[in-house]
C-alpha cells in the first residue's frame, strides 16, 4: 500500500517545480533563435548549485529533438577551477512563450520563466517555480546603472528579495 501511495504522489512533487510564481507572466512573442547564444549572468539569488561562482555565463543552442542545449559555466575563485554543467530545456506551452522546463539532473525539470526580455534580446529577467530564484542575464558582461536600477525596481515590485541579490563579478 505504501508503494501505491508513493507512486501516486510522486508526480505531484514535480508538478510544483514547473509552476510559475504568483503575479509573474512569461513573455509572449518569444523567438528562440534570437535567444540562442551566450549570455552573462549579471545578478542572481544564490543557490547551492551556483554558490561561490563568478564569471558565470549561460550558452544556449539548438538540439536535434527541438529542445535547447544549455551550458552553464562559472569560475570558483576559492578552488581556482571552472565549473560547467550541461542541461536541456523544452517549451512548456507554445514556442512563442518564454516558459521552458530545464533539466541538469536526468528526468527532473524546473521552470525557466523569462518574465522580461529586451526587444532586441540584449537582457532578460528569469525566475523559476518560486521567487527564491531570480537571474538577470545580459549579452554583455557589464550593464548601465540605469538598467541595473530598472532590474532592481522591477524585481522588488514583483516581490523578489532584492536585498539578497548577488551581482556577479565578470572580470
Amino acid at each position: 500500500m505504501n508503494r501505491v501511495i508513493f507512486f501516486l504522489f510522486i508526480p505531484l512533487i514535480f508538478v510544483d517545480c514547473l509552476g510559475i510564481p504568483e503575479n509573474i507572466t512569461p513573455v509572449k512573442s518569444f523567438q528562440l533563435n534570437n535567444y540562442l547564444g551566450k549570455w552573462y549572468e549579471i545578478a542572481r539569488l544564490d543557490h547551492s548549485f551556483e554558490h561561490g561562482l563568478e564569471q558565470v555565463t549561460a550558452e544556449y543552442s539548438l538540439r536535434d529533438d527541438d529542445g535547447v542545449k544549455v551550458i552553464n559555466k562559472g569560475f570558483n575563485s576559492a578552488t581556482q577551477k571552472w565549473k560547467e554543467a550541461e542541461g536541456k530545456a523544452f517549451f512548456v506551452e507554445d514556442k512563442n512563450t518564454g516558459y521552458l522546463k530545464v533539466s541538469f539532473f536526468g528526468p527532473f525539470y524546473g521552470s525557466y520563466v523569462i518574465f522580461e526580455l529586451d526587444k532586441d534580446y540584449r537582457y532578460a529577467f528569469i525566475t523559476s517555480s518560486d521567487k527564491s530564484y531570480l537571474w538577470f542575464l545580459s549579452r554583455t558582461a557589464t550593464i548601465s546603472d540605469e538598467l541595473k536600477n530598472h532590474f532592481l525596481e522591477t524585481a522588488g515590485k514583483l516581490g523578489f528579495n532584492t536585498k539578497e541579490l548577488i551581482f556577479v563579478k565578470q572580470k
